[in-house]
């Protein structure tokens, strides 16, 4: 018990270690300011959003084909074309954006981001770029009960997690519940099922909801605000001075030129395309694009997880204290963190030393959990196997790699096939925590049509059936290779 102590100890030690190293390859990075240098020399500017915040980011369906649209990707392409560079776009949550930068996944966050007390000190911003205001979206049949903010005194508000109308509604409406969220999808969802009564957003993506349902209604926030700390700017990694600079004379160009107000109708004519034909068969493709996604990660991620679990429980039996010890280590600390916090941790925090893509990020991450599971399932299923089975290979004059290849194995994989299936079973579903990095399984695409078609319920209905539809036929495949070992047996 000391030993597997100490060993999960030392396993802390290690990853606190890298955790050291990538911080102090953060703050080397932000020693010396060559932002503007790396761009151009890449040829490129990578940017992150959150695609589901119309009018400023939101996707359209085009033709078929899923397309980047709105007021700030017209913004993004403005400051690539003065840059000279070609422009990189990336999606992820709301919440995850300012963390690209601040690990170097990215040189720009865009996104309808507040340049806050709070945030300046984490990165640095561009000058403003538009300030639309503050709002609330309510429901139409409340609009007697709330005439304004005022009226929203001890009410259930609801914010997007990390956003400045979150903070606003806690130091602003006396007595209120504020509920935070990471999509403002499932805020307008939650409102219209009653579950707050009020949404805290900005103006122009209130009224392009208002717009699209009129099952929703816009009251003014009311709030007297500073506009140099609530208009929009463009995020960046703390010590990026000579980039911001460049990004500025950009921004001056848009307020001299009014070309906001050029990009805002611009947004204005795809959000009237996607809501033309607000059919799920519409957005088909997208929905396949999950499914194709979700099914890749499940796939390697199984794989790789039975390798390593496999590896894992060969340890456990090890004659070496140590190696045991490094599997124990190993098996706990992951079964004792979140999947999220690993898929995070992964992207973004190994990301600081090693720049991993996201869906490669999220595969290893996935693989690595899948591991520590799948070891202890069979681990289990060869401590299931008689002694006699062991003892008879013995007998025979196998040695202890061809009696646990050719006797062992077999009888415990038979024997803890049902718990595998379900742990594959599993696997696909919680698969989806990865689109909080951005990778495209059927969860992300699931928001961006909600998002697109401002319908709540029905998008949320589709994925279910998908879902199911995976599952089951993963569930009638283990059935019936099942029977073939028992039948075998």
């Amino acid at each position: 018990m000391k030993k597997s102590f100490k060993a999960i100890i030392q396993a802390i030690i290690v990853i606190m270690a890298l955790l050291t190293v990538a911080a102090w390859h953060t703050s080397n990075a932000a020693a010396a300011d060559t932002s503007l240098q790396r761009v151009k020399q890449r040829g490129e500017l990578i940017v992150v959003t959150s695609p589901d915040y119309p009018p400023y980011e939101f996707m359209v369906n085009e033709n078929g084909k899923s397309k980047m649209v709105g007021m700030d990707i017209d913004v993004a392409k403005k400051v690539a074309k003065d840059l000279h560079v070609k422009l990189v776009m990336k999606s992820m949550n709301f919440d995850s954006l300012l963390v690209a930068i601040q690990t170097g996944k990215a040189d720009m966050a865009i996104g309808g981001i507040n340049p806050t007390n709070e945030r300046r000190q984490s990165v640095d911003f561009s000058k403003i770029y538009y300030s639309g205001g503050q709002s609330f979206l309510i429901n139409s049949k409340d609009v007697n009960k709330y005439k304004s903010a005022k009226n929203l005194k001890g009410a259930t508000i609801g914010a997007q997690t990390g956003t400045l109308q979150y903070g606003l509604a806690k130091k602003r409406i006396p007595n209120s519940t504020v509920k935070g969220m990471d999509k403002s999808t499932d805020l307008v969802l939650a409102l219209k099922t009653n579950k707050i009564d009020a949404l805290g957003i900005e103006k122009p993506t209130a009224e392009a909801y208002v717009k699209n349902d009129p099952t929703l209604k816009m009251i003014s926030s009311g709030y007297n605000l500073n506009k140099n700390d609530v208009g929009a700017a463009m995020a960046f990694k703390k010590g990026s001075g000579s980039l911001v600079n460049a990004v500025n004379k950009s921004v001056d160009q848009i307020q001299k030129k009014h070309l906001t107000d050029k990009y805002l109708a611009a947004a204005g004519k795809y959000m009237k395309v996607n809501t033309v034909n607000t059919s799920m068969f519409h957005y088909w493709t997208y929905f396949a694009k999950g499914v194709e996604y979700t099914l890749l990660i499940s796939l390697v991620s199984t794989f790789f997880g039975v390798v390593l679990g496999v590896i894992l429980a060969l340890m456990r039996f090890s004659k070496q204290k140590w190696v045991r010890g490094l599997a124990i280590s190993y098996t706990e600390f992951i079964r004792g963190t979140p999947l999220m916090v690993q898929v995070m941790f992964v992207y973004f925090g190994i990301g600081v030393v090693i720049n991993i893509p996201a869906l490669i990020s999220g595969m290893i991450a996935v693989s690595l959990n899948s591991g520590a599971y799948v070891a202890e399932i069979i681990r289990g299923g060869i401590n299931s196997v008689a002694t006699g089975q062991t003892e008879a290979a013995e007998s025979l004059g196998l040695t202890k790699r061809d009696m646990m290849q050719y006797v062992v194995l077999p009888q415990a994989f038979r024997n803890i096939w049902p718990a595998l299936g379900n742990e594959f079973i599993s696997l696909i579903k919680e698969s989806s925590i990865v689109s909080i990095i951005g990778v495209t399984d059927l969860i992300y695409q699931l928001n961006i049509v909600r998002a697109d078609t401002y319908r709540g319920v029905i998008p949320i209905f589709v994925a279910m059936v998908l879902y199911f539809i995976m599952t089951f036929a993963l569930t009638r495949i283990l059935n019936h290779y099942e029977g073939k070992m028992k039948h075998a047996g």
